[in-house]
């Protein structure tokens, strides 16, 4: 059985020697590592995929928890082939919300999206044509708390590993923020930190920018100021229209919300403070 191992805990002499000592006390061969240590935070991330003849996971967790205990690390291990489950949260706008769907159809996205949840009863259609169950929780001004509590009701009981915002157009509370931090990705219509909030690409057409993008980042409590996982960019000239900036825009972040939910599906992104580390594969 092959596995994947994340760590991430403070720097110090003997983390790798202790996790490799681990896996090879449990028979196991790997087969690719990355490590970096963040110089801003001090935090050292690793990511290793590895093979053994174990098969009960339980056992090979306990011996390398126990291996490296001292080092009080975050330590995350799944067979590879066990797909993350993902909740797709959207509003009205379809495109990546489609493409996401396509991408796991044809293979492209290690992923089961077990749901997707909707502020509006628009994409509906779309979700069942690929047979993915859809659940429209309104948002009303005096009852936001009340689609929160659905939404938490719906994460635990689809037993979600990540949530991904495909143009869900609704602000989170600062508590659901922290409770789900480091579980819920926004693909944010601008290449931040440039023209955050509402109508980015006007706002770029404005100012007369030269560059558009898409970033996809981690949410929290600061509206569009989660760590960044990937961004992306198109050049522009003075001809374009507002119009032409928006439609280009919808190609950017159909690309960057992918590869965005393809790393975080194989455990490439670590959170280090207001950074992330991406093993790129």
């Amino acid at each position: 059985m092959i596995y994947l191992m994340t760590l991430r805990c403070g720097d110090q002499p003997g983390i790798v020697h202790a996790a490799s000592t681990a896996i090879v006390a449990v028979g196991g061969n790997i087969l690719e590592n990355d490590q970096f240590t963040d110089p801003v935070t001090n935090l050292f991330c690793m990511r290793t995929r590895f093979e053994t003849l174990a098969g009960d996971i339980e056992d090979v967790r306990n011996r390398i928890a126990t291996d490296l205990s001292k080092f009080t690390p975050t330590l995350g291990l799944r067979p590879e082939d066990a797909r993350r489950r993902v909740l797709i949260m959207v509003s009205t706008s379809d495109h990546c919300l489609a493409d996401l769907l396509y991408r796991r159809e044809n293979g492209d996205l290690p992923v089961d999206i077990v749901a997707v949840v909707s502020n509006h009863p628009d994409l509906g259609p779309l979700a069942a044509r690929y047979g993915v169950p859809f659940y429209e929780v309104a948002v009303l001004p005096t009852a936001k708390l009340e689609a929160e509590a659905r939404l938490r009701e719906l994460v635990e009981a689809l037993d979600v590993d990540f949530v991904v915002l495909a143009r869900y157009m609704q602000v989170l509370s600062p508590g659901l923020c922290e409770e789900l931090r480091g579980r819920i990705i926004n693909i944010h219509h601008s290449f931040l930190p440039g023209f955050k909030g509402a109508r980015p690409y006007h706002q770029a057409y404005e100012r007369g920018v030269k560059l558009i993008g898409a970033t996809a980042h981690f949410v929290t409590a600061d509206l569009d100021d989660g760590p960044i996982i990937d961004q992306d960019v198109v050049r522009v000239s003075h001809a374009r229209t507002s119009g032409d900036l928006v439609a280009l825009g919808r190609d950017v972040e159909r690309v960057v919300l992918a590869r965005a939910v393809k790393l975080m599906a194989e455990d490439r992104v670590a959170l280090v403070g207001k950074r992330t580390v991406i093993f790129a594969q």
